[in-house]
């Protein structure tokens, strides 16, 4: 398996409103700094994110998708120097993972972890460089597995959480968010209707949930104690642990005129299924989501049920991912099977903006700009983009993934 360097299967962003592509970071003597890196990974590529830790820059985590039992995580890493992402360490997983994703501890206080769900959640500790330079030490004269020329370290697995007290068998789990302001808890999402927050330092449940009507795809935290999920019931919900007992529905797919299609009587459409969540976490008043084989991206205010702020219409094909700025409140990036990863600027839709105003003032953009809005940046890869992240500790840059190849792109 090899590292790619500098350029790729794709152009550089193209910039939208100026109709001109190419690099923005070159400048005549700075050629070392590449807009694009690439890695082959040797198998298809699903699950995908980025380390939060400062001290393990250009550090992503990326799982398989193979259609057997036996799958693969593997943890590759920037050699700025060198321009090859090259891998730390590899190791075999149970089922393609769903998704996996660091502990969200940029300032490396807790344990070195990774957590991966598919059919169960499972939390991996990763081992130091001391660890791994003694276990490179140790097996230099063994016949140990290899990465890059060097010993592949052992990760350990801290622990493996099953959220159904009755049965070994779990119902399998869609996704899992970390809660970046607690990070002992992780809410996981699964095709049996639950969502299931685990207190991670005592590998138990905190509170399960039955969350929907059919299957759950996806859940993200917006706060220490507020989370969202969406589902085949084609519903965002909002759920608060303080009353557990009671959820917000803030969108519905077959609601009025945001529906997919409508009915034939002009009613409203039956629910389609809604298949990614994404919380603006630097205005929580804002979230994101995906119809399932739908090429638009609903973008949501929390405040307004029901009514979207604005719809996103410039892809040509199913979106598979969304990713809000770690940085900017009005900003977020999509991507999807038209091969296209596309920033857009929702500033001129109230998001990021002190519109004190009422509803009112968001559902008329929304309405001025229902296909009008068009994105700011686009790039295209060399095949449909499956997996989209935008870096938290390093926000001029995304990660995408497609077919066997993971992308890093300066924005």
């Amino acid at each position: 398996m090899g590292g790619g360097g500098a350029g790729g299967d794709g152009e550089a962003w193209a910039d939208q409103e100026q109709g001109n592509g190419g690099g923005r970071g070159g400048g005549g003597g700075e050629a070392k700094r590449s807009e694009i890196y690439t890695y082959e990974a040797g198998w298809h590529i699903y699950g995908m994110n980025w380390s939060v830790r400062r001290d393990k820059k250009y550090r992503l985590a990326i799982a398989s998708l193979l259609e057997q039992h036996n799958n693969h995580v593997q943890v590759v890493q920037l050699d700025e120097s060198s321009g090859d992402i090259a891998p730390v360490l590899t190791f075999d997983h149970p089922y393609p993972p769903t998704k996996t994703m660091f502990v969200p501890d940029p300032h490396s206080v807790r344990p070195d972890l990774l957590a991966t769900s598919a059919d169960h959640l499972r939390i991996w500790r990763i081992p130091s460089p001391d660890e791994a330079a003694a276990a490179a030490a140790a097996s230099s004269n063994s016949g140990s597995v290899h990465c890059n020329g060097t010993a592949s370290p052992d990760v350990e697995l801290r622990c493996e959480l099953n959220g159904n007290r009755n049965s070994d068998y779990c119902g399998p789990l869609t996704s899992f968010d970390w809660n970046d302001a607690d990070p002992r808890r992780i809410g996981t999402s699964s095709i049996d209707t639950t969502c299931t927050i685990w207190d991670v330092e005592r590998e138990a449940v905190d509170t399960q949930l039955i969350a929907h009507d059919k299957e759950v795809y996806d859940i993200a935290w917006g706060g220490a104690g507020v989370f969202a999920s969406v589902s085949a019931d084609g519903s965002v919900r909002v759920f608060d642990l303080r009353d557990k007992e009671h959820s917000t529905i803030i969108y519905e797919s077959g609601s009025g005129g945001s529906s997919n299609s409508a009915g034939a009587d002009g009613g409203a459409a039956s629910p389609t299924p809604l298949v990614r969540l994404g919380w603006n976490k630097q205005d929580p008043r804002y979230m994101a989501t995906i119809i399932m084989d739908s090429p638009k991206v609903v973008v949501l205010d929390i405040r307004y049920p029901t009514l979207p702020v604005v719809e996103l219409h410039r892809h040509h094909s199913p979106v598979n991912a969304i990713a809000w700025a770690p940085h900017s409140s009005c900003h977020i990036c999509t991507a999807g099977d038209d091969s296209q990863a596309l920033i857009w600027d929702l500033s001129s839709m109230g998001t990021g903006s002190n519109n004190g105003g009422n509803g009112n003032g968001n559902a008329a953009a929304a309405a001025a700009a229902e296909g009008g809005l068009d994105p700011i940046l686009a790039y295209t890869a060399g095949a449909e983009i499956e997996q989209l992240q935008w870096s938290a500790t390093q926000p001029d840059w995304v990660a995408i993934a497609f077919s066997t190849k993971l992308q890093i792109l300066r924005v």
